[in-house]
């Protein structure tokens, strides 16, 4: 049986994956995505993986979404909406 916690920060990283995924805004998409690469770093660090929860976080949230922050300003628009 999968205790309530470890079920509660799984069901959050999948919505948080969900709405990414879903998003059209490209700057909210990359602030979610960091969501869930919080969410998965809590979940793995719950799970007793603290190096992996701390990987997790420094790449997933920090230097990723910077990469894809800086991204999303150099982008052009083609056609107007």
């Amino acid at each position: 049986m999968i205790p309530s916690t470890e079920l509660f920060l799984g069901v959050l990283a999948m919505a948080a994956a969900v709405v990414a995924l879903t998003v059209r805004d490209l700057l909210a998409a990359v602030a979610v995505l960091g969501g869930y690469s919080f969410f998965m770093a809590v979940l793995y660090t719950h799970l007793g993986a603290v190096d992996v929860g701390f990987t997790e976080a420094v790449v997933g949230a920090g230097v990723s979404g910077v990469l894809l922050v800086a991204a999303v300003f150099r982008m052009t628009r083609r056609t107007e909406d």
